[in-house]
């Protein structure tokens, strides 16, 4: 796999990540955008021999390099806050799944039906790269799910970075996120919190499937 594919964010499959890969395009081209201006004008004053060196004020340039940040961190804050606000809407959702993590390993309770509930153990390496589980943890595309995320033990966080969800497992408290997906897959992510010495072998499988094919596992 080439190198360069290796710094791109995964392919997403919620509306969420959809909006942080744009807000992190839109905000690396501001930042290249003013490194190369500054850049220019850092050669054009120590190339340009007309360059009037006993100059101390210019009440015009001041003015426009006080506006024109002003103005970046405006078309910044924008998309910024659409995102923030999208991540805490509360949709209405229509499944509840409860995830509680341990050393080192989630359990999932499928909340909305009864006595369905599992422990997922990592797969040996041989079998996964550290990625995949015994269990995975199934919802169907297109459908509000709700996780309530807790722990037993200490911090955990479970995170899937193609939903764009990552929340903090807290032992004796509830954390809440809401989602969608919009296509079916498997789809991997990792306790990302230092939780113990291994943190990095509680890894999350989430199998989106059809609704139909959802349900008929039950």
């Amino acid at each position: 796999m080439p190198i360069w594919k290796g710094i791109l964010f995964q392919d997403s499959i919620s509306y969420t990540i959809d909006n942080m890969v744009f807000f992190h395009d839109h905000v690396i081209f501001i930042i290249i955008s003013v490194s190369l201006l500054v850049l220019y004008f850092i050669i054009v004053t120590y190339c340009t021999s007309s360059f009037e060196q006993g100059v101390t004020e210019g009440h015009e340039i001041e003015f426009i390099w006080t506006l024109l940040p002003a103005l970046l961190l405006v078309f910044i804050a924008f998309p910024s806050l659409k995102i923030l606000y999208i991540i805490d809407e509360d949709y209405k959702f229509s499944l509840t799944y409860k995830v509680i993590g341990h050393q080192w390993y989630w359990s999932y309770e499928y909340s909305d039906f009864s006595s369905v509930d599992f422990d997922s153990f990592i797969l040996s390496i041989e079998e996964s790269r550290l990625l995949d589980t015994e269990d995975r943890l199934y919802g169907p595309w297109g459908v509000p799910i709700r996780m309530l995320i807790t722990s037993q033990d200490v911090i955990h966080s479970w995170t899937i970075p193609s939903i764009g969800v990552k929340s903090d497992a807290l032992p004796g408290r509830l954390n809440q996120i809401i989602f969608i997906t919009n296509k079916p897959g498997l789809f991997f992510g990792q306790c990302s919190e230092l939780c113990g010495a291994n943190h990095s072998f509680m890894p999350v499988s989430f199998e989106v499937l059809g609704v139909n094919k959802f349900l008929s596992y039950f």
